[in-house]
């Protein structure tokens, strides 16, 4: 049975005491950067589960966990120009052939 979009949450737990958090996500795109990042990182960031309703859980530093304070439309038109002037291309998607 396919959950409803209010059903598949995100849910991120950490304490004072220890220097990691628990992500728990079913959304999609948060899902594939947590296995991008596990790959790659793997000693920090840590498959813990995958459930029955298609929800993961993966153990992250702490520190990757950030509040950031709103951009304004004004903002992030200017970081856009600034990169695009910088000549930065976006990151590709998916595996990249390295021939």
């Amino acid at each position: 049975m396919k959950q409803d979009r209010y059903e598949a949450e995100t849910i991120i737990l950490y304490n004072e005491a220890e220097q990691t958090a628990s992500v728990y996500t079913h959304d999609p795109k948060l899902k594939e950067k947590l296995k991008r990042l596990s790959e790659k990182h793997p000693e920090r960031i840590i498959f813990i589960t995958e459930n029955d309703n298609g929800g993961v859980t993966y153990v992250v530093p702490k520190k990757c966990v950030q509040i950031r304070e709103p951009v304004s439309e004004e903002q992030r038109k200017a970081a856009s120009e600034r990169a695009k002037t910088a000549g930065y291309q976006p990151p590709k998607r998916g595996k990249v052939d390295e021939r």
